[in-house]
């Protein structure tokens, strides 16, 4: 504790408290992403809502900017406040209790999706999680992925996260402990599922489980850059017909000897036969390496977590796609190879499943924007220890939109901004109270494009629960007037 911290404060938190001089100090500042992290005047690990609680009042007390942490995976690092407190969930609430009867699951705050997979399937139950659960010590959360929306593998057969999620227990700026369901607090239920960090932090979650088979088909297929022509006629043909039990993520991206690589990393929820058979358009192409097989449920988010090394720093952006082109494929093997030898390594991952189920939800059922393009994340990657490069990343980013772009047909301004787990650039200025700051020739309107007609009621929510916005770390919304 230092002499800045209040010892009554520290003395009525169950969990603990990390300041400067506390020997974890360095370790609890950790993320995902080295250029997310940020020097924090307090890091309180709690231990249950009513330390939430507690931090709440003290961070608005003392005028200090919040962030909530999860899993720790926000490269643009709203997980983290410079000279602020951070609200830590992942090291005393990460518990998963499956009711079998039921089919419910619930969740810690501080949950990864890991633990959420491994527990439910000892009951032959999943839900839809993230496609990444492993990306050592810091991995994908369960809090930040399904208040953003939450697309996983099983998205094409049950939807979304979020349309999996029965209930929440949330403590709001006013420091309010709440059950928020469809009959409780129906209209924060609302927005946090897909509103994101704007109402409050959310300790529990209960989520929807549904029957599955212990083993699916799954892993990555490569292919030489040689054979980009006919992978894009491939997947074409197979998205005319693409089951509810089936996706596909491709990633082009450069290795660490500056080769270009294409992997297909495909999932079928079903045996090796059936997943064989329903790729046959891939396998036909004759690929080069084939890693693809049967393996356990639970294995399955770990397939895309072995690349994105923990202590780097990264740049994601999203944008969407209606269809694959293989003029800008072209263009964009032509970029990623320029840059080969830079230092920065961008790689771009094409999502594709079923948008069947998430879009017969209507838009205004839930706070998340729905959209029927696919979803696209570009990632770039650069040395953690080096200098900044994020100006740098920003504008290959941009060059990269800019070549998928001119491949698609017409795309919506809220197409094109993608994904809202996938933003970044998102930051607003570190005062207690925001709206003042909001420009909406700048984050606000991507703010706006995040949400098209759900904003108006989401503003609405945000005057009722967050007036101040002490949560303002993600897609920050502005209160009503």
């Amino acid at each position: 504790m230092t002499s800045s911290m209040s010892s009554s404060f520290t003395d009525i938190i169950k969990g603990d408290v990390i300041t400067v001089d506390h020997p974890e100090y360095i370790s609890s500042l950790a993320r995902w992403a080295k250029n997310a992290e940020r020097k924090a005047r307090v890091v309180v690990f709690v231990k249950d809502a009513d330390d939430v609680s507690k931090s709440i009042l003290y961070a608005k007390e003392n005028n200090l900017q919040i962030a909530i942490r999860g899993g720790g995976h926000n490269a643009a690092g709203a997980s983290s406040a410079e000279d602020g407190l951070v609200i830590d969930l992942s090291r005393y609430l990460q518990g998963v209790r499956v009711d079998a009867e039921k089919k419910l699951a619930y969740v810690g705050g501080g949950a990864l999706w890991k633990h959420v997979d491994a527990e439910a399937i000892k009951y032959g139950f999943a839900t839809v999680g993230g496609t990444v659960n492993h990306l050592p010590p810091v991995k994908t959360g369960v809090g930040g992925l399904t208040v953003g929306g939450g697309h996983g593998f099983l998205s094409g057969r049950h939807g979304l996260t979020i349309d999996n999620l029965k209930q929440v227990t949330i403590v709001t700026a006013s420091g309010a402990i709440l059950t928020a369901n469809e009959s409780e607090n129906e209209d924060l239920f609302w927005a946090v599922r897909g509103g994101g960090s704007n109402f409050g932090v959310v300790t529990e979650f209960v989520f929807q489980l549904h029957p599955q088979r212990a083993t699916v088909f799954a892993g990555a297929i490569l292919f030489p850059v040689q054979k980009a022509k006919e992978l894009v006629e491939a997947t074409t043909k197979w998205l005319e017909n693409i089951k509810a039990d089936e996706s596909m993520t491709q990633v082009y991206a450069v290795d660490d000897s500056g080769k270009i690589i294409i992997a297909a990393f495909v999932f079928f929820n079903g045996s090796e036969e059936e997943g064989r058979l329903n790729f046959k358009s891939l396998y036909d192409i004759g690929p080069a390496v084939d890693l693809a097989k049967e393996i356990p449920y639970e294995e399955l988010n770990g397939l895309m977590g072995a690349k994105l090394d923990h202590g780097k720093s990264y740049y994601l952006s999203g944008l969407s796609q209606k269809k694959p082109c293989y003029e800008a494929t072209i263009e964009l093997i032509q970029k990623l190879s320029d840059f080969s030898k830079t230092g920065l390594k961008p790689a771009v991952g094409f999502e594709y499943m079923s948008q069947t189920k998430v879009n017969s939800i209507p838009v205004s059922e839930t706070a998340f924007r729905r959209q029927l393009a696919y979803n696209i994340l570009c990632n770039i990657q650069w040395d953690g220890e080096g200098p900044d490069r994020t100006d740098e990343a920003r504008v290959l980013s941009r060059e990269i939109t800019e070549i998928i772009l001119r491949g698609q047909g017409t795309l919506s301004e809220a197409e094109k901004q993608g994904y809202t787990n996938y933003g970044h650039d998102l930051s607003l200025p570190t005062s207690l109270s925001i709206a003042p700051h909001l420009d909406h020739q700048g984050p606000s309107s991507k703010v706006e494009r995040a949400f098209t007609s759900n904003y108006p009621r989401l503003q609405q929510i945000k005057k009722k629960y967050d007036p101040e916005v002490i949560f303002n770390k993600w897609y920050p919304i502005e209160p009503a007037a």
